[in-house]
């Protein structure tokens, strides 16, 4: 009895959790008559007016772009990791440093990287979007943590075979921690994509806008178009949701491996 009533309310927890989204879902793909008229449910239908909509406001442009956006910045990100990441486990006294920032709100660094950005003719830039999460403290801690774990044996018998940093970092370490590397990529891109207040701060021009930045942009253009809203935001997700479903086991494998060490 106690097993089946903590299944139940797993489900509810996960219903509520859900029904955010299935109402999304349901709302892109209603016909808009059904919206205007409040017949949400006594109107029920399949219609691809919303995701036309879509293209005719230029979503889909804004999607790739932001797409090939993140993953570069992801790319960035995961190679600087790599390297900081050796250099801590190698005895660089840095990593009070790199925990005092992973606590500093990302909000309070927008006046002085605009001011950054303005000195070196970088706003209203692509670099302006990419160049200053070149290098994530969270990424490189977990990295670091995954490093901490091969054992310094391996490494040590490496050495005596005369290999260099080079060998040992890429060649030894490099697929060790690769894992991590996966699941720190997932975390990195989402924490990228989601961004809304810095785009839009460091550029005006909307050949540059995120998607997220054009999504608030379309939101005051259609306030109650409720169907072409949830399209939108639908397709917005389904880059992240699908990218976790993929690597759902690594990044969860990733913190409780965190969480242990």
């Amino acid at each position: 009895m106690g097993r089946a009533l903590g299944h139940l309310l797993v489900f509810l927890a996960l219903f509520f959790v859900l029904l955010p989204f299935l109402w999304m879902a349901y709302a892109a793909f209603m016909p808009k008559e059904a919206v205007y008229s409040g017949e949400l449910f006594s109107k029920v239908g399949f219609s691809l007016e919303n995701v036309q909509g879509l293209a005719k406001e230029g979503f889909w442009g804004r999607l790739f772009f932001s797409l090939g956006l993140s993953s570069g910045v992801v790319l960035l990100q995961l190679f600087t990791a790599l390297l900081a990441a050796y250099a801590l486990r190698a005895g660089l006294g840095l990593l009070p440093f790199y925990l005092v920032l992973m606590a500093v709100p990302a909000e309070l660094l927008l006046v002085p990287l605009y001011g950054i950005l303005k000195g070196l003719s970088l706003l209203d830039t692509f670099w302006a979007l990419a160049l200053p999460f070149a290098a994530s403290p969270f990424v490189i801690y977990l990295v670091y943590q995954a490093m901490r774990g091969v054992p310094e044996e391996l490494l040590e018998a490496a050495r005596l075979d005369g290999a260099g940093h080079r060998v040992l970092l890429f060649g030894i370490l490099f697929p060790l921690v690769r894992p991590t590397l996966v699941a720190a990529g997932v975390l990195a891109f989402a924490a990228h994509w989601n961004l809304v207040l810095y785009p839009r701060v460091m550029v005006s021009d909307p050949r540059l806008w995120t998607l997220q930045t054009w999504l608030t942009d379309l939101q005051r253009k259609y306030p109650t178009d409720w169907g072409l809203l949830s399209a939108a935001a639908l397709f917005s997700v389904l880059p992240i949701a699908l990218l976790y479903l993929v690597f759902e086991r690594r990044v969860v494998a990733t913190f409780e491996e965190g969480l242990k060490g």
